[in-house]
């Protein structure tokens, strides 16, 4: 079995150095794997498109998402997540400034696992991908390969 993979859906570059810094601080040694927007993630998830040739394909233990990304939005990807039998049960937490409470709302609507504004200070930050790392890649007990659909 492979090792557990991250993915990181964020555009912002300052965003995902912040990202990969708290993971390599905490001690989480999974790969993490970094897609740029809406499109390129179910690109990346589904192996079409630019990432046709990956393989094999691989299944997330985590995908941390942003909502204000171009091509496609975090929430329209979250909906074709939810809405496909082989990521339907993938763990997705919102990982956004967004403190609207519209979008706090349609992402647990639409599936979310956890919603958590990012922190504007380092330590904050560090502290929440800690938390977030430790239990999603370490506590959670992730459902059994092939439990498919509902």
């Amino acid at each position: 079995m492979s090792e557990p993979v991250i993915l990181l859906v964020e555009d912002n570059p300052d965003d995902v150095e912040l990202t990969r810094m708290a993971l390599e601080e905490t001690h989480l040694t999974n790969r993490l794997v970094v897609v740029r927007d809406g499109v390129e993630a179910l690109d990346w998830l589904y192996c079409t498109g630019t990432h046709a040739e990956r393989a094999p394909c691989l299944i997330p233990s985590l995908v941390l998402l942003d909502l204000k990304l171009p091509k496609m939005s975090g929430l329209q990807v979250l909906q074709h997540l939810r809405g496909d039998d082989r990521t339907r049960r993938l763990p997705v937490v919102v990982l956004t400034s967004s403190k609207e409470e519209q979008d706090i709302i349609r992402s647990y609507n639409l599936g979310a696992n956890s919603y958590i504004q990012k922190p504007v200070d380092y330590t904050q930050f560090l502290e929440a991908i800690r938390q977030l790392g430790v239990y999603w890649m370490v506590l959670n007990e992730p459902p059994p390969a092939g439990a498919g659909g509902s």
